[in-house]
């Protein structure tokens, strides 16, 4: 009985997930061409129609449609599925880790937001700063539902990554973004001083790793969106930040 209630928890969270998914591609379309994502009805991006409600079930619509327009049968992006499936693992992801609790509402938020900045960042090199502020949110709620993290940490949070960023753009004008810059400060207060660092940390290995394979390559575009990496490396620390820096310190009997 004990296993069916979980299950029926986790199968809950998913779906809670999939649903914020479907609401999050529409963020992800609209916000970089100006357009509302709070009016109106989802509609295709090549012949404009309505979507038809029946038509919106995340993922299984996708899968129904075989991945085309039910009005005009042009392909459908297998992202917006993708995003969807994603985000739902995500809820389960935090599921497991805190239980349906307000922590779990706080950390799913910031998931979603940190989702869509991934995503807008990698079509369009911007992180709008409507997401940062939104970021905001759960960053603030945190300071209540995660009492466990000191004001002092979360201030040196704000600016033990933000300001050696925004020193070194200083002289380095193309070496991050302002928006990662103002994703690392709200970041900060959310995650305290150490987080802040492993995610950093994580950001830098993975944007190094991508920015070598692309140097390897000899792109004619050296540019790469760095946010989402930091996204990364922001959820792993949300998650398993304490978990993992426990670790390191372990490791070398610190």
């Amino acid at each position: 009985m004990v296993a069916l209630i979980q299950f029926i928890l986790y199968l809950y969270s998913f779906i809670i997930g999939i649903v914020i998914g479907s609401f999050l591609n529409v963020v992800i379309y609209r916000v970089p061409i100006e357009v509302s994502f709070a009016k109106g009805r989802s509609f295709c991006p090549h012949c404009q129609a309505p979507i038809k409600g029946y038509h919106n079930i995340p993922v299984f619509s996708y899968l129904w449609l075989r991945g085309k327009c039910a009005d005009c049968g042009q392909p459908i992006s297998i992202r917006y599925p993708l995003v969807e499936l994603f985000t739902g693992l995500m809820a389960v992801l935090i599921f497991a880790v805190y239980g349906f609790s307000f922590q779990w509402l706080v950390v799913f938020s910031a998931a979603a937001i940190l989702i869509c900045i991934t995503m807008i960042d990698f079509d369009t090199m911007i992180i709008p700063n409507g997401l940062v502020i939104a970021l905001m949110a759960p960053a603030l709620l945190s300071f209540f539902f995660f009492p466990q993290l000191g004001i002092l940490s979360r201030v040196i949070g704000i600016f033990i990554i933000s300001l050696p960023m925004l020193i070194l753009v200083l002289f380095i004008p193309d070496a991050f973004g302002g928006g990662d810059i103002k994703l690392m400060a709200v970041a900060g207060f959310m995650l305290g001083w150490g987080n802040t660092l492993l995610a950093s940390f994580i950001g830098l290995l993975l944007g190094g790793a991508v920015a070598v394979v692309l140097l390897a390559r000899k792109t004619e575009d050296k540019h790469m969106a760095f946010g989402p990496y930091l996204c990364i490396g922001i959820m792993t620390a949300l998650l398993f930040g304490d978990r993992i820096i426990g670790w390191y310190f372990n490791l070398f009997g610190l």
